[in-house]
């Protein structure tokens, strides 16, 4: 397949008016590659600065100056949060400071240039003998290197340092000992579009490649001369110019000066090239990293030294195609896509016969037996192994080898091992599936394209056009629609740089850590919050944040409500970028807009600003990480006290969402008394046989509380339940048949004979004899045996509630409520619907639970509603 072709190839992403990766995740119903799985991406955008690391900063609070340890609590671009010595655990004295602006140096600078060292007021208060612990900190061995602190690497992350402009040496692709110059024309997201020195003037193709500057055959300018390489160019453009001319290209690159922080940089984390045990002649699996669409035969044709050696494709025509130009290429041990003989055949996978192969089956021992040729050993490959996260059907962008400027939508079509196989979506005429290893630098998460400003070639006929029932009135303020043209999508986001678009130090979110162990609050199902990955991100703060909110929003106990507490106000709090967020409730759509901030320096305080709107611990979701006990001490709150003493609501009815909102419409919230009426109709109707449906008290949290949940929730959408609605109104209508008749008449039932089954003359009163029926005097008051409090419900802990199911037919529903901590105030607000969605259970135990639950708020009402 030719390169002109995959560049038509690549103009279809003009075809699709408005490509969305959560539009189109959500029509596939695929998942997204987790963007932990991309190592190198993560790799890009770390400072080297790290939790930990000790340094000096200058105390701004003390007259003179002086200096005093500190420890880098978190990283967020550069900005870093630090904690001076001597406080511990006491983050109260936390401050953020900028590594550009901040008078910070390694440990031991202090005494070296004679400057002053002395804690602040506070470390002097809880460590009068503060000399000890400041000669303890500076004996360990965990300051920040002086490299990081010094420019031009100061603050900057790998990727910042390789601007265009800057150069790199090339290892060559095929001879280990030679090696050439290139300028680096682009950077996106460490992403290098190089252009070979010598070739200035000359189209793209064969004179610039892309590759990510991890790469191992990039290094820093001296690098050839200090290994001893020879500087000449890539073979296919040697007729391009004369020797003389490239002798003064090759005087240039000698010329070129040499960067020190871009050497430290490459020199860092190099892993160590293993030694290999391969021979001349051995044969192999493999496939050509430039066109990576099958596993074939290959031969070791060449051993550089003990580290290097050469692969080259077996052609038994002894032709030289035009396509087989990248068919021999450099390798070492570890190198991925070499394969030891019968590795297809042991994992199920076809193996293609070499091209010039006669016979209708490729056999092994035949192959070899015609080469006289012997297969290289088991022991001559590697065998590691590692977890990594990809799995069939997820999605991700990756790379089109035999175009490398084009990015695609890519699907895992196969997974064995270490390696996957994608389909890349965008192409007009059909691609075999690329074979790639899973720490391939060539394969990036969803949104890498638009986060950093370049095209993504979408897919030709996405699915995203079906009309949806979206309940939720959009705020005024619209968001423009995405260009999808490749020019537009370069055009918007260059518009985006200007103004804070681009992943930079100011613009890039930290790991934002999800801390399950803190306390929920009443919206969030803590266990949903458990199985959300430890941590999102980093990345840019827009993308960070919106992943967040999310899974916040789909680890509710309902989305809808956490959509609607999240809702952009009528007046901008953050002055940030609004983004669009979604939620499903009862197999309906929600959309809201939500404010999400753009500057790392406000990440922190919206985190915690956002779990204080829900509710929740402070620290549930952040920049920091929270291991053992949280600062806030949330463990000891439940689900309702929390709310009652911390929380942002006057009423203590829980579901009544704060402060108004404009954007209902009357209709809806018609809908919402109807549907509260036939509920209430629920309960009543199961009260009639044996009380009167006029000593229910009017103030219950039975009617009020579950009227504002119900509020809300219809505010919200159009139509949030009918199934959940005809549920209840067959529910009603069984109980009442299996009741006396519902009349509010005061004459007795029929007394039961004793040899029916108790259950035929039950009434529904909740009471504890439920055997016998009510006597007509009972019947108008209460229920015989009445349920008898010794302390009022809004005054259970979690415990006692607990208790109180185990003593009821219901006992072994006592986990869940331990689980959800649900206290009194909390068991209060249940009703069936509650009941059947949160604890997942079927209508019979639901019904049969719902019945100790009025026993309780019956018993409630006649004991301590006064």
């Amino acid at each position: 397949m030719s390169q002109d072709t995959l560049e038509s190839d690549g103009d279809c992403a003009q075809d699709v008016a408005d490509f969305s990766w959560d539009d189109y995740l959500e029509e596939t119903e695929a998942v997204a590659v987790p963007h932990h799985a991309f190592k190198h991406v993560d790799q890009g955008l770390q400072t080297g600065l790290t939790p930990g690391m000790k340094l000096e900063v200058c105390v701004r609070s003390e007259a003179d100056g002086p200096y005093w340890v500190a420890a880098i609590i978190t990283t967020c671009g550069q900005l870093l949060l630090l904690r001076y010595e001597g406080y511990q655990d006491d983050r109260r004295a936390d401050f953020w400071c900028d590594i550009m602006t901040a008078d910070l140096h390694p440990l031991g600078w202090s005494r070296q240039h004679g400057k002053t060292m002395r804690p602040p007021e506070g470390v002097r208060e809880k460590h009068p003998e503060w000399e000890a612990l400041l000669e303890k900190a500076l004996a360990e061995e965990c300051s920040v290197p002086a490299s990081l602190l010094e420019m031009p690497q100061r603050g900057r992350d790998p990727v910042e340092l390789l601007t265009a402009g800057c150069y790199v040496e090339l290892q060559d692709s095929v001879e280990p000992g030679l090696a050439w110059a290139a300028e680096v024309e682009e950077n996106v997201g460490g992403r290098l579009k190089l252009r070979l020195l010598g070739t200035e003037g000359l189209p793209d193709t064969p004179a610039t490649l892309w590759l990510f500057y991890l790469h191992p055959r990039l290094h820093p300018p001296g690098w050839a001369k200090e290994q001893g390489c020879t500087l000449r160019p890539p073979s296919e453009l040697l007729a391009l110019r004369t020797e003389e001319e490239w002798e003064e290209v090759r005087q240039r690159i000698s010329d070129l000066p040499q960067d020190e922080a871009l050497t430290a940089e490459f020199a860092k984390d190099q892993p160590a090239i293993a030694d290999h045990c391969f021979k001349e002649g051995m044969k192999l699996e493999a496939f050509d990293p430039a066109a990576p669409i099958s596993i074939r035969p290959a031969t070791v044709t060449k051993v550089f030294d003990e580290k290097y050696f050469l692969v080259t494709m077996d052609d038994l025509c002894g032709m030289e195609e035009s396509e087989g130009a990248g068919r021999a290429f450099l390798c070492h041990r570890d190198s991925p896509g070499i394969f030891p003989a019968q590795w297809s055949l042991k994992n199920g996978l076809p193996l293609s016969p070499p091209p010039g192969f006669q016979g209708s089956d490729f056999d092994w021992a035949d192959y070899l037996k015609q080469c006289e040729a012997e297969a290289a050993p088991q022991h001559c490959f590697s065998n590691e192994q590692c977890e990594h996260s990809f799995k069939e059907a997820m999605k991700l962008e990756a790379v089109n080898p035999l175009s490398p400027e084009n990015i695609h939508v890519a699907t895992v079509m196969r997974v064995k091992g270490q390696y996957i196989w994608l389909s890349l979506e965008g192409l007009k005429q059909p691609m075999p599936e690329l074979i790639v290893h899973v720490d391939s630098l060539d394969i990036f998460p969803v949104s890498w394209c638009e986060t950093n400003g370049y095209p993504l070639v979408y897919p030709i006929k996405p699915s995203v056009e079906k009309e949806r029932k979206i309940a939720v009135v959009q705020p005024e303020k619209q968001t423009p629609p995405k260009s999808s043209s490749p020019d537009a999508v370069k055009q918007q986001l260059a518009s985006q740089s200007e103004t804070g678009g681009q992943g930079n130090g100011k613009y890039c979110c930290p790991k934002i850590y999800f801390n399950h162990r803190c306390f929920s609050g009443p919206y969030l199902n803590k266990g949903r919050i458990s199985e959300l990955p430890q941590f999102i991100g980093p990345g840019n703060c827009v993308l960070v944040l919106k992943e967040v909110l999310t899974l916040l929003i789909n680890s509710a106990y309902k989305p809808s409500r956490v959509l609607r507490e999240l809702q952009l106000d009528q007046e901008s709090r953050w002055q940030g970028h609004g983004e669009t967020l979604k939620a499903k409730y009862k197999g309906k759509s929600y959309r809201a807009t939500v404010e999400i901030v753009r500057t790392a320096d406000r990440v922190a305080d919206f985190c915690r600003k956002t779990c204080i709107k829900l509710e929740c611990c402070p620290n549930l979701f952040g920049p920091r990480m929270v291991l053992e006990h949280c600062s806030e001490n949330c463990s000891v709150l439940t689900k309702t006290k929390y709310t009652y003493y911390c929380g942002k609501k006057k009423s203590k009815r829980v579901g009544r969402p704060p402060g108004g909102h404009t954007n209902l419409d009357a209709g809806v919230k018609r809908r919402g008394r109807r549907r509260k009426r036939r509920k209430q109709l629920f309960v009543h109707k199961k009260r009639r046989s044996s009380a009167s449906v006029d000593n229910t008290p009017a103030g219950s949290p039975q009617g009020s509380g579950e009227e504002e949940d119900l509020d809300e929730d219809d505010s919200l959408s159009e139509d949030t339940g009918s199934e959940m609605q005809d549920d209840l109104q067959d529910d009603s209508e069984q109980s009442v048949g299996k009741s006396q008749p519902a009349t509010p008449s005061p004459s007795p039932p029929p007394t039961p004979r004793p040899s029916r089954r108790r259950r035929k003359p039950r009434s529904p009163s909740f009471s504890d004899d439920e055997n016998h029926p009510p006597s007509p005097k009972t019947s108008k008051v209460e229920p015989p045996q009445k349920l008898c409090l010794d302390t009022s419900p809004l005054e259970w802990s979690v415990s006692d509630v607990v208790r109180f199911i185990r003593t009821t037919d219901c006992a072994p529903l006592a986990r869940i409520f331990l689980d959800q901590e649900i206290d009194g105030q909390a068991l209060l607000l249940l009703n069936l619907p509650t009941v059947q969605e949160c604890m997942d259970l079927k209508l019979g135990p639901a019904i049969k639970l719902c019945h100790h639950i009025e026993r309780v708020k019956l018993a409630f009402y006649q004991q301590f509603a006064t």
